[in-house]
């Protein structure tokens, strides 16, 4: 996101804390600017701040390469405080000598083009856009092309909320009227012709489809050769879709953190907007599961889901997406379990009952015996047999189990060779928690 930012703009401001310095994202965001090649400013936030150290700011910043304008170098840094409004008119003041001395120009007597920011599906709106306008003037009423999208402007809002008409170089709306949702960081022109517009549009959607075609075939390879391998590490693949692009880089960025030497997380593709039938058959064809944020389905997605076999599921909040997708990669772990002994029995004598068969009257030992249970029988400590019971009786009562020192009549499943004398153990199988 830092990177697309960068990219998008002339000048580069990075904000810095008085009191904390340098932190690792605001080196991530130094990285971002220098691989751009803007022009870097830094304001020093929090002047306010009793604890505010900016000269220990400027010298954090030249350990990283950038040099003060007060210290020779060529960067400048303003000290400004968000809190009291300080500093705030000296920042723009100096973010527009940099743009003349930069001699950043634009001519607005022309077609608008420009970039996407951000773009998202918002209700009662349809897909919107905040667009940054980078040459010409774009006006309410303008054929817009954006990709395999296109339509008529319907309104622009500026960052105050306001309804405006047109708007120059340099300024970033959103936009309303395009008929689907950009990604972002795409490019954006206006056209003259409609009928053009949408000719370019479908052209564009076709080799997107040709190139998700091709990526379902690999698809499709990758989850047979997994399939062949699944004696080896188990292996989760996912399909993100997500309202807006930030949303999208952000969720994969998370799932990419979940590190497992049990489950491998694959995420087959990332796009923005409601579950289309496009991604339930991409999902069918790489063994996929699809989940969603701040999205839903369209029209009969759900039903070709159910036939495909396909799991799609929709959140609101984050981290239950990825507490979702953690349980999905447990759930491909086989259980595991361990032998928990109840109880053991003497047998002290058994009985042939006709049909039924032979019986063997248990006295018991210690602690319990269940009618659930899985069982054992020794002989001078060398075993017999293990199994599971067909009836546990107390008298001639069916039980569930038998505690302290009761008599008991147990039917072994498939097993009458035992003799008086021979020893019975309880076991119960209790499954451990899974962990990835």
């Amino acid at each position: 996101m830092r990177m697309r930012g960068a990219t998008l703009t002339d000048i580069a401001v990075i904000i810095i804390a008085a009191d904390d310095g340098v932190m690792p994202q605001t080196r991530e965001a130094i990285a971002a600017a220098r691989q751009a090649g803007v022009q870097i400013m830094v304001a020093i936030n929090k002047c306010d701040l009793p604890t505010a150290k900016p000269d220990r700011v400027r010298q954090m910043l030249q350990g990283e390469g950038l040099t003060p304008e007060e210290w020779g170098g060529d960067v400048i840094c303003v000290e400004v405080s968000a809190h009291t409004g300080d500093g705030i008119d000296t920042l723009l003041e100096m973010i527009l000598l940099q743009a003349d001395m930069l001699e950043l120009r634009a001519n607005p007597n022309r077609r608008a083009d420009g970039y996407v920011v951000e773009a998202q599906l918002e209700p009662g709106l349809g897909p919107t856009a905040s667009i940054l306008v980078t040459g010409g003037t774009l006006h309410v009423g303008d054929i817009l092309l954006c990709g395999e999208y296109f339509g008529k402007v319907r309104g622009l809002i500026d960052d105050r909320g306001r309804r405006v008409k047109s708007v120059g170089p340099s300024t970033a709306v959103k936009c309303m009227g395009l008929s689907g949702v950009p990604e972002a960081g795409a490019r954006f022109r206006v056209m003259l012709n409609e009928k053009r517009a949408r000719e370019l549009a479908a052209r564009e959607a076709e080799a997107r489809k040709l190139a998700a075609l091709s990526t379902s075939k690999a698809t499709s390879l990758d989850a047979l050769m997994r399939q062949m391998t699944s004696d080896q590490k188990k292996s989760l693949s996912v399909i993100v879709k997500a309202d807006t692009q930030g949303s999208s880089e952000a969720i994969c960025e998370m799932l990419r953190g979940i590190v497992s030497q049990k489950v491998s997380l694959e995420i087959l593709s990332e796009s923005i907007g409601n579950v289309s039938a496009t991604d339930v058959n991409n999902a069918a064809a790489g063994k996929a599961i699809i989940v969603g944020f701040n999205v839903g389905c369209e029209s009969g997605v759900q039903q070709q889901a159910r036939h495909d076999g396909v799991r799609i599921n929709t959140f609101r909040i984050i981290y239950e997406l990825q507490d979702y997708v953690k349980q999905c990669m447990l759930d491909l772990l086989p259980p595991e379990y361990k032998e928990v002994v109840k109880g053991h029995a003497e047998i002290r004598a058994f009985f042939d009952i006709g049909k039924t068969g032979r019986i063997a009257g248990c006295q018991l030992l210690d602690g319990m015996l269940t009618a659930k249970g899985y069982y054992r029988i020794f002989r001078k400590k060398e075993q017999l047999w293990t199994g599971k019971l067909l009836s546990l009786k107390h008298f001639q009562n069916e039980v569930s189990e038998v505690t302290g020192s009761q008599e008991c009549g147990i039917h072994f499943n498939g097993f009458e060779g035992f003799l008086v004398g021979d020893t019975v153990e309880c076991y119960t199988l209790e499954e451990l928690p899974r962990s990835l």
